[in-house]
């Protein structure tokens, strides 16, 4: 780890963005060059006391999910995380496996949904980062851990997965999980994670046993329409709107109402449910 080049080069990277750059309001006396130390400790998931340690070469090795946070908090590039990791001492994560990271493209998108359910997920279902209108629509997602990251291996294990859909659409989603699995699965090989994926679905699950001997592939929602079922909000019907990010293997969902129908009202009402999540 070289402490002076880290602190310099999270320094250089904190004055150089901007409050916009990350979503967040400038303010009227804002006198600060670029972003404040606590804005970067909250962006990042962490204190403000291990952050400015850091800076001021004093602070312990950061693992390397301090290193992840700190990359998608600043924005970083794929060659400034890399540089990052590198600095600190840490081997640079693979570019060819199914990444943590997220575009600073893609996160300056996301900034501007703060009101919109919206979320990026990996190629793999596994999703990275949630507004918190989208943790108040379909549940934090982020919260998994190990093969559960994956929203198909849930949808054939886990019961709760399946409560805010319409019973009546579940074979449909479950064609369509099964469809998405199978295309990342003939990319990556029996090998990859997707592979692990597959077997442990086809020692647990019947369904899903079925639906992978038919080998369909390409399937996807119709008009990407979804049907929720909120808890307190009632029936939503909404559109799924999809952003890919080819390079990092990647999607931003956003998810949409027609202006003028009773879903669209409904959809504005979960700015007031806050954090509470609808299986909660």
């Amino acid at each position: 780890m070289d402490r002076a080049q880290l602190a310099d080069f999270l320094r250089t990277r904190r004055e150089a963005t901007q409050p916009e750059d990350v979503g967040l309001p400038r303010g009227p006396r804002r006198r600060t060059r670029g972003l404040r130390r606590e804005e970067v400790a909250a962006l990042c998931g962490m204190s403000t006391d291990y952050y400015a340690r850091i800076e001021q070469r004093r602070g312990p090795v950061p693992s390397e999910a301090m290193l992840a946070a700190l990359a998608r908090g600043l924005h970083l590039s794929l060659d400034e995380r890399d540089h990052l990791f590198r600095t600190a001492g840490h081997n640079t994560p693979s570019r060819t496996l199914p990444t943590e990271h997220i575009s600073p493209g893609m996160l300056r998108i996301l900034d501007r949904l703060d009101d919109t359910p919206a979320q990026v997920l990996n190629a793999l279902g596994e999703t990275l980062v949630q507004t918190r209108p989208a943790v108040a629509l379909v549940g934090d997602e982020t919260r998994f851990t190990g093969l559960a990251r994956s929203v198909a291996y849930r949808w054939f294990t886990d019961p709760h997965a399946r409560r805010i859909y319409p019973e009546a659409d579940h074979p449909a989603h479950g064609r369509i999980f099964s469809s998405e699995l199978r295309a990342v699965y003939s990319r990556q090989g029996a090998r990859s994670r997707a592979g692990e994926i597959v077997d442990a679905l086809l020692e647990r699950s019947e369904e899903f046993a079925a639906l992978w001997s038919a080998h369909e592939i390409g399937l996807r929602h119709e008009a990407d329409a979804k049907r929720i079922q909120h808890p307190d909000l009632g029936l939503l019907e909404l559109h799924c709107q999809v952003l890919y990010d080819a390079d990092q293997a990647q999607v931003l969902l956003v998810y949409t109402a027609t202006p003028g129908t009773e879903s669209h009202e409904r959809l504005r009402l979960l700015s007031v449910l806050g954090d509470r999540q609808p299986h909660a």
